[in-house]
């Protein structure tokens, strides 16, 4: 049986489990909040081995194993979150309130459909690969402008960056504003972490303020001059339709840009240090890039940026006994399903060797909530890869970057030191 009759099957079982004995849903201790700040995987590990699903203090149930991630991630019987995420940190108004009101990632039914809409009916496929040209000659501008140093803070100097600057190509953004928008998606990225601070809360509210300052403004100017970017394209479909109001296209465009930049940033950086761990993975894929997308899928397997995906219940469910009841937040954990031994092999090992894979891979969602720029950051990952391993292929880690935000759906990494010598090769 291939993982899709498997994945089938899974639903046929977990749609007939009310007939299981119920078990009690353990609750993560605060050790263990404490422990997945640093080491989440053996967290999940320790849980998953026992449990199907755990319960956090935060009022979250955790759903560990693959079968039921990849099942309940398209299960009618769960939605997508909606206001519930910022309504727990007391947001209930203004723009970071309404990014969960009105873009596509948070909504349901007719109007996550209609919100989507024109972004699927347009064919970009054809016009996101042609842009690999454009990504690897950006990757090699940003490495020629710090080179000759000898290091490089790379999170500020290369991964930020690069998608930044793509997405902005791509809706016709200035270059020298990216550094602007790019601060703006950090910020709000830091809010989908369960162990926000007050102080993160209050920045990621300015900076989706900002940002949608900013976009409407673009709007504006595009109105007046429209030019050949897929900003001016969006808008005119939409003009042309009616299909989303002024204040549902804004928030779709930022949906764009902030699923383009923050998440490409860190995978960027935790594939490059993955590999630079395993010196001799490093130079097997330095000389043969053929292996350049078994290494990205490898690393986002291994060290996912996005750590769950959060969906809400529409009834009790039943996994294996365990029990979540109606109306309950879920975060199906792709962290923990993507270690799971029941799928992978050897599921702790870093092995750009692995033969057996998703073929979808679940990092970038399922269903019609599935991410609408997977072609381009799979681009952006490749070409990122390709153009360090030729450039500099005698790199080292400077000190061993620490992963953030475990407890949340987005992971980061604020601090990534990179070094070389110019007079050393592979």
């Amino acid at each position: 049986m291939d993982f899709e009759d498997s994945s089938k099957f899974s639903i046929q079982l977990l749609s007939t489990l009310p007939s299981t004995s119920a078990m009690d849903i353990p609750t993560l201790s605060v050790k263990d909040m404490e422990e997945m700040k640093t080491d989440p995987h053996s967290v999940y590990r320790k849980y998953r081995n026992m449990y199907p699903v755990v319960f956090n203090e935060k009022g979250s149930y955790a759903v560990l194993r693959h079968a039921d991630v990849q099942c309940l991630s398209k299960d009618p019987r769960l939605c997508a979150i909606e206001t519930i995420y910022p309504e727990m940190f007391g947001v209930t108004s203004g723009a970071l309130f309404s990014f969960f009101e009105q873009g596509m990632l948070t909504t349901n039914g007719e109007s996550h459909r209609r919100r989507r809409s024109p972004f699927t009916k347009l064919s970009l496929r054809q016009t996101v690969e042609d842009m690999r040209p454009v990504v690897r000659q950006t990757a090699n501008d940003l490495i020629d402008s710090w080179y000759e140093n000898g290091q490089v803070e790379f999170i500020e100097g290369f991964s930020a960056q690069l998608p930044s600057c793509i997405i902005g190509d791509f809706l016709g953004l200035p270059r020298a504003d990216t550094s602007y928008f790019s601060k703006l998606t950090h910020e709000m990225g830091k809010f989908l972490n369960i162990g926000v601070s007050s102080d993160e809360v209050s920045n990621a509210k300015s900076a989706a303020s900002d940002l949608k300052d900013y976009i409407e403004q673009k709007i504006i100017e595009r109105r007046k001059n429209p030019r050949d970017d897929y900003l001016s394209v969006f808008l005119k479909a939409n003009d042309e339709s009616s299909q989303l109001s002024q204040l549902e296209f804004v928030f779709q465009i930022m949906v764009l840009i902030i699923g383009g930049t923050d998440t490409t940033r860190t995978t960027i950086a935790i594939t490059i240090a993955l590999l630079l761990q395993y010196p001799e993975q490093w130079k097997a894929v330095c000389q043969d890039p053929r292996l350049i997308p078994n290494a990205v899928a490898e690393s986002m397997r291994y060290e996912p940026v996005v750590s769950a995906i959060a969906r809400k219940t529409l009834e009790v469910i039943n996994i294996d006994g365990a029990i979540i009841p109606a109306n309950a937040l879920v975060s199906l954990s792709t962290m923990s399903a993507m270690r799971d031994k029941q799928v992978y092999d050897r599921p702790d090992i870093f092995d750009i060797y692995r033969e057996k894979r998703d073929r979808v891979h679940p990092i970038f969602g399922a269903g019609v909530h599935r991410c609408l720029g997977e072609a381009l950051a799979r681009i952006e990952l490749e070409e990122a890869l390709a153009v360090f391993s030729v450039r500099i292929p005698h790199v080292q880690l400077n000190y061993q970057p620490m992963i953030s935000g475990n407890t949340g759906a987005l992971r980061r990494i604020d601090s990534m030191e990179l070094s070389w010598s110019n007079q050393n090769s592979l």
